[in-house]
């Protein structure tokens, strides 16, 4: 038997900072706070909820840990936008907060552009545009 599953509910990020992480969210993509769960902010866009976490046990929490992508867990975060142009318009208004000259990329094989960029704990979010 297999379970079919629908679209993504929603995703839960444990951060350093809640504040911090809530504000890059919903200043930089838009997202809007939809509830608070206890210490958790709870994030929507319209399609699917972010919740963004401090560490669930802060005794085993790591003192000024960073996201590695090379550790069992999330490799990044995936987001859609509708096309090249809005790709265009976030990598520039990336860039002018700071961050490093971005790249949007071409997965030919897969007919989609995409714009890759971290997090204030260091996780890796994307922008992602078919064509």
């Amino acid at each position: 038997m297999t379970i079919t599953t629908g679209p993504v509910h929603h995703v839960t990020l444990t951060v350093g900072d809640v504040a911090r992480s809530e504000e890059f969210y919903t200043s930089v993509l838009g997202f809007t706070r939809a509830a608070t769960f206890g210490p958790r902010a709870i994030l929507s866009n319209g399609q699917f909820l972010l919740a963004l976490t401090p560490p669930p046990d802060p005794t085993r929490a790591i003192s000024g840990d960073r996201f590695d992508e090379n550790r069992i867990g999330l490799d990044h975060l995936s987001l859609t936008v509708g096309s090249r142009a809005e790709l265009e318009a976030a990598k520039q208004a990336l860039e002018q907060r700071g961050e490093p000259k971005l790249e949007i990329k071409d997965l030919a094989a897969f007919k989609l552009l995409v714009l890759a960029f971290r997090d204030p704990d260091n996780i890796q979010v994307e922008l992602a545009a078919s064509y």
